[in-house]
């Protein structure tokens, strides 16, 4: 596949590669998404196999895990904003756009999604769990079919970020192990960086 630049370049803005090396604070909450993200997905798609208590304890496990995914993407946002705390740039021009594009994408997608939560735990008239503490409704009730509507967006919106992190943690082991460039290994733990280029130089 080494003789397609065109899908190389497509997979390049599909990992979100903008030339970018990030920092520890960075790469923490990197994973601490990916974690979070993955945890929130299965936990809602099992906890119908389950009976009322354990269904119970996940759901309020995925509120909290909610509510602290929540932060920790505006973490990332006020991080990214931040100068300073990223290096300079390897490449530039559109393929560089592009692939800011598909970070403020999963963003955005990321932000909806918590958002939605929020107004439909709320707008029944409930408090957000977090961990044991009920956070307290901060806007009016919504009437019930518009609750309805909200979960069901709710749910979409998970399908959606999940496709495309899939899609984007493919095109980046793609580049990885296929074309063995830095693509990956920029987000990767320092411990693994330092693993890689022990291996690399042994080879």
């Amino acid at each position: 596949m080494n003789d397609s630049p065109a899908f190389d370049t497509a997979t390049r803005i599909v990992a979100g590669d903008d030339g970018t090396n990030y920092d520890r604070i960075a790469i923490t909450l990197h994973w601490l998404t990916a974690f979070l993200v993955i945890a929130n997905f299965a936990l809602a798609q099992v906890w119908d196999w389950f009976p009322k208590p354990a269904k119970h304890l996940m759901e309020a496990t995925h509120m909290s895990f909610g509510v602290l995914l929540t932060a920790v993407i505006l973490a990332r946002i006020a991080w990214r904003l931040v100068r300073g705390h990223q290096a300079s740039a390897l490449h530039a021009g559109w393929v560089r756009l592009a692939s800011k594009g598909t970070h403020y994408l999963l963003y955005a997608l990321l932000i909806a999604e918590a958002a939605l939560g929020f107004a439909f735990r709320w707008g029944a008239g409930r408090p957000m769990d977090f961990f044991g503490f009920g956070i307290p409704p901060m806007i009016g009730e919504i009437a019930r079919p518009d609750r309805r509507f909200l979960r069901e967006l709710h749910e979409w919106g998970g399908w959606a970020i999940i496709g495309l992190a899939t899609i984007h943690a493919l095109a980046a082991l793609y580049h990885h192990y296929m074309l063995k460039d830095r693509v990956m290994l920029r987000m990767l733990p320092y411990g693994f960086r330092r693993n890689q280029a022990a291996s690399s130089s042994s080879r």
